[in-house]
C-alpha cells in the first residue's frame, strides 16, 4: 500500500483506529456475558487512545505518549496464522468473535510494521513501532483468551 506522505499515511491510519474502536463497541453492546462486553469496551477504549496519539501526532507533530514510551518484546502465539478471514455475523460463536478480533489485531499489527518503513522521519517511525506493539498486545491477550476459552471447551 503506497501512500504520497506521511500524512496520508497518518489519515488512513486514524480511519483505521476509527474503524477498530467502532468495532469493538458494537460487539460491546451485543455480546451478553458482562464480562466479555466489558473487555471488548476496553479494547474500543484502547483504540480510541491510538486515534488520539495518531491525531496528536497529525496536529503537533509529535505525541506526547511516545517520549516515555517503554518497549517490550510481545509474544505472538501465531493463532491467527492458522485461520482464514471471514466476516463478522450477528449470534456468532464466542470463539468466532475473538478469531475474527485477533485476524483483525494481525492486519493492524502488519499495516503499521508496513507504516513504520514508509515513514520518513524518526519521530513517525517510532509512532508506528509504538503502534505495532500496542496492537501486538491486544493480539496476545485476544490468542490468550481464545486458547483459554478452547481449553475450556475440552479442545
Amino acid at each position: 500500500m503506497e501512500f504520497e506522505n506521511l500524512g496520508a499515511i497518518v489519515d488512513f491510519a486514524i480511519e483505521k483506529e476509527i474503524e477498530a474502536a467502532e468495532f469493538y463497541t458494537d460487539l460491546s453492546k451485543e455480546e451478553t456475558f458482562s464480562g466479555s462486553a466489558r473487555m471488548f469496551e476496553e479494547f474500543s477504549q484502547e483504540e480510541r487512545k491510538h486515534q488520539k496519539m495518531l491525531e496528536d501526532f497529525k496536529t503537533q507533530g509529535v505525541a506526547a505518549s511516545i517520549e516515555d514510551y517503554q518497549f517490550k518484546w510481545i509474544t505472538d502465539i501465531k493463532r491467527s496464522d492458522y485461520v482464514v478471514d471471514f466476516e463478522y455475523q450477528k449470534g456468532m460463536a464466542y470463539n468466532e468473535i475473538l478469531m475474527i478480533a485477533i485476524k483483525r489485531e494481525e492486519k493492524a499489527l502488519n499495516l503499521y510494521n508496513q507504516f513504520q518503513e514508509q515513514a520518513d522521519t524518526e519521530t513517525g517511525k517510532n509512532l508506528f513501532k509504538i503502534l505495532c506493539q500496542e496492537e501486538a498486545k491486544h493480539k496476545l491477550a485476544l490468542e490468550t483468551m481464545y486458547d483459554d476459552y478452547m481449553a475450556g471447551m475440552g479442545d
